[in-house]
This record gives structure tokens, sequence and C-alpha cells, in this order.
């Protein structure tokens, strides 16, 4: 009768190791679920940090010329023209830059024969924007790899009236440029640039006097203190050749004659 009884409660004995063994196999596996979920969640707080971490230097790392903020207007419409004497001559690069605030730059570009930048004219209406330091910027567009320092060299006159002119603190190796700034209240516009053609000071703000004399206005909008402003420079503009001198190269950019402009600076 034992040894019956005893084989009658063997099938229990099974049946309960077994259940157990299924439900340790399941408890592990939870556990193997739930470790995998929460490695997969660390990977990607720890990507998500990294990239945020990155961020910053992506931003820095815009396309150079463009500022944070400003990108290039889609379907641009010309506002500004610098005449030449030869109407076969190019402008090298007319670009519109927009602000969402509503700042809008108008930037014309020479390069040399070489292809390396040789001048700049940027013509800045400001919108809502913030805008940092003017001579800060404008050191950054004439030097944007050196060390964006400016010294003072000196004024000119225009038809837009006197111009500050400013230079690269002097440094061994430094190219010989030259910008020049003007600052306009009523309507609020900035007028700056640089050239780095010409080999003397005299010559470059010949050359600076002579762009600027030779900035139009071709279409004002909706704002009549702008047109104003350009009608009014306009009764003070002066050629770039003087009474009796031969005209000068078509190519008053980058010409290789020093341009002159009528009276004294």
């Amino acid at each position: 009768m034992r040894l019956f009884q005893a084989d009658r409660a063997a099938p229990h004995h099974t049946e309960i190791a077994s259940a157990l063994t299924s439900f340790v196999d399941e408890v592990y596996a939870t556990f193997s679920r739930l470790f995998a979920y929460v490695a997969v969640l660390a990977l990607f707080v720890a990507l998500g940090n990294y990239l945020w971490k990155q961020l910053p230097d992506a931003t820095a790392m815009a396309a150079p010329g463009t500022a944070a903020g400003w990108s290039p207007a889609s379907r641009p419409v010309p506002a500004f023209v610098v005449s030449r004497l030869d109407p076969r001559d190019k402008t090298e690069s007319y670009e519109v830059l927009r602000h969402p605030e509503g700042g809008r730059k108008d930037v014309f570009r020479w390069a040399d024969a070489g292809g390396a930048p040789a001048a700049e004219l940027e013509i800045y209406r400001p919108g809502g924007e913030a805008t940092g330091p003017a001579i800060a910027e404008l050191a950054g567009r004439l030097d944007p790899g050196g060390v964006r320092e400016l010294e003072a060299a000196g004024i000119i006159d225009s038809k837009f009236g006197s111009v500050t002119l400013l230079r690269p603190a002097q440094r061994e190796g430094g190219r010989g440029c030259l910008g020049f700034l003007k600052q306009v209240d009523a309507p609020d516009v900035r007028i700056s640039g640089w050239t780095c053609q010409r080999a003397s000071l005299p010559a470059q703000r010949a050359a600076i006097a002579c762009m600027l004399n030779r900035l139009t206005l071709l279409a004002a909008g909706n704002d009549p203190r702008l047109a104003g402003l350009f009608a009014h420079a306009e009764l003070k503009r002066t050629d770039c050749v003087t009474a009796g001198a031969p005209a000068l190269s078509s190519d008053w950019v980058m010409g290789s004659e020093n341009p002159r402009l009528r009276g004294a600076f």
C-alpha cells in the first residue's frame, strides 16, 4: 500500500517542479526584456544629450558670411546698383539677405583675377532684430580668420557725407585692406564695406569714395525717407575722373589705375 501511494504522489511533485521552473523562466525573461528596454532608453538619452551639446557647434559652423538668423532671399529684387563706366562690366555677385524680424542686407561682392575677395559693399536696413557693434561686425566680414581688430584710418567725403575709414590692426603678413562705415539715422541705414585692392592708402580711399558715389537706388519700396536720402545724395554726387584727365579703366574695382575724384578729401 505504501508503494502504491508513493507512486500516485510522484506526478503531483513533477507538475509543481515544472510550474516553478516555468515561473522562474518567465521572471528571467521579464527581467531580460526590462534590462534591454532600459539599455535602449539609456542609449537614446546619451545620444540626445550628445546631439544637444553639439548644437552650439553646429550653429557656430554656419556658412561663412551668413550670420545666425539671416538667410538669402528666395526671390531677391535688387534695390540698389553700382553704376559702371562700361555697360559690359558686371558685379561679381549681388545678394539679398533677410531676417525674420524684418531686417534686410543688400550685399555687393567683387573678386580679383585669382578669385580672391577684393571688395564688398553692404547696405543694411535694420528691422526688429538685435544688432551688435557695427565696427565688430565689419571686422568679422573684412578679416574672418584674423584677430578682428580695426583701427581708425581717417575720414573721406562722399555724396552721403563723411565716411569713417577703418583698417585691420597692423600685424605681420596682414592684407592691406581698408574698411568703411557710414551710419544714417533717418532713415535707419548703415552703409559699410571694404576693399583690398590698390597698393596705397590714398588709392584705396579714392576707390571707396568712387564706390559710394556710384551707388544708386533702384527701388525704395514703401520707404519715402530712403528715396529722399538718395535723391538728396545725388545732388552732391561727383564723378570718378578729374577735369581733363583721361578716363579710368572700365573695371573701376579691379583695374590697375587709381580712381580719381574731383576736389580734395
